[in-house]
């Protein structure tokens, strides 16, 4: 293998900007030039969405890939595999792993690897405990990333992937961008019809099942009936827009829930806010939390997967199981009566995840896993103790 900087191709399918793609943004953005030569290849609709926020300096590579099935879609990454050279394919989620790694192990790329980002509870009848899929497609992939401890005990207890192919790196984001002294812009309260003493609670998620909204809609007259004028935004466009406003009506909801839609201003809603909810039914590690402790805002969220390794029930903001509006109710509530209680929350969660969860630590811990994995020179190799996190 030639030294100089290693051709590093990020592939996702994904047609909707989230997560995941916020964390191929922080690599790209984070890997040193000197050692990673950096090339995206994505959706159309995802490289319309990121475009604006992209390095100019790594390529964009728009891609209508959407299943294994698609021929075109993989002869066309084949090909711009072999004309980069690839030395690490490295995708996101199983839906894209499953278009791309076998396409990369034909290519011969020396190290495949996939980020599953999210335990999959979409999958539905046989589908739901059934991985031998895989399994079969863990064959053409070198090793997995798990996004936060939990995504590692899923792999291997549920998945049953091999232990020994999957390292733990934690989710990160750019802290610098996030300051509990931030205020919003003026005006904006007035804007959005709301009272200047008005307790505001932010979701800022896709509008997708995942995110269970609608829990929250269920959890809110109860809310009311203590704060009614409590306001609950709902930050994101998605799928269940529709039907969540016509939940919203059928509460009679109105005048309590906004739903403004997808905005790239998210340090002034945070600002906006007096603290965040995440009534997830899944996740991996989520950045949202991560985000609004570093606000300086604190956050109600489902105890599901990685979200407790960033809520720490009872330290950074309060857990409570997913599906149950009157928990999620009664956590919300509580905040509302307590101030004190959001500001000590609050101040303890700021430094936790600026302790933990920054993108340089991040980007490090890839940058250390890519070139040990391809032998080169570089950081001492740092094995995770995965039989730890798999047996807790």
């Amino acid at each position: 293998m030639s030294e100089g900087p290693i051709p590093v191709m990020q592939f996702c399918n994904s047609s909707v900007r989230g997560g995941a793609e916020e964390h191929i943004l922080t690599l790209l953005r984070g890997l040193d030039r000197k050692s990673f030569q950096l090339h995206l290849v994505c959706s159309p609709e995802v490289a319309e969405a990121v475009g604006p926020d992209m390095p100019p300096d790594v390529e964009l590579l728009p891609l209508h890939y959407p299943s294994p099935s698609h021929v075109a879609g993989a002869a066309r990454l084949s090909r711009w595999i072999r004309e980069r050279r690839i030395q690490v394919l490295h995708s996101h989620l199983f839906t894209s792993s499953l278009c791309s790694s076998p396409v990369g192990w034909m290519c011969r790329v020396p190290l495949i690897v996939e980020t599953p980002h999210v335990r999959e509870s979409w999958r539905r009848g046989w589908k739901a405990h059934n991985f031998t899929v895989d399994r079969l497609a863990g064959r053409f992939v070198h090793r997995y990333i798990a996004v936060s401890y939990a995504n590692a005990r899923y792999l291997v207890g549920e998945k049953g992937l091999p232990e020994r192919k999957i390292r733990v790196i934690q989710n990160g984001t750019d802290l610098s961008r996030f300051n509990p002294a931030h205020k919003p812009p003026p005006g904006m309260r007035a804007d959005l019809g709301i009272g200047a003493l008005d307790p505001v609670l932010l979701v800022a998620a896709r509008l997708e099942p995942q995110k269970g909204h609608s829990v929250l809609l269920e959890a809110m007259p109860e809310v009311l009936r203590e704060f009614p004028k409590a306001r609950v935004v709902f930050l994101g466009e998605g799928v269940l827009r529709t039907q969540l406003e016509g939940q919203s009506r059928d509460l009679g909801l109105q005048k309590n829930v906004l739903f403004v839609g997808f905005r790239n201003n998210v340090r002034d809603w945070l600002a906006l806010c007096d603290f965040t909810v995440l009534p997830s039914f899944y996740e991996g590690l989520p950045l949202v939390a991560v985000e609004s402790l570093a606000a300086g805002r604190t956050m109600v969220a489902t105890a599901v997967d990685g979200t407790p390794e960033v809520i720490i029930d009872g330290r950074t903001g309060i857990t409570v199981p997913s599906r149950d509006p009157k928990a999620l109710a009664g956590a919300i509530a509580s905040l509302l009566r307590s101030p004190d209680l959001r500001q000590r929350m609050a101040e303890q969660g700021r430094a936790y995840v600026l302790e933990r969860f920054s993108q340089e630590r991040q980007v490090r811990e890839t940058s250390e896993f890519y070139l040990e994995m391809l032998g080169r020179p570089g950081s001492p190799a740092r094995d995770r103790d995965l039989r730890q996190a798999v047996a807790s």
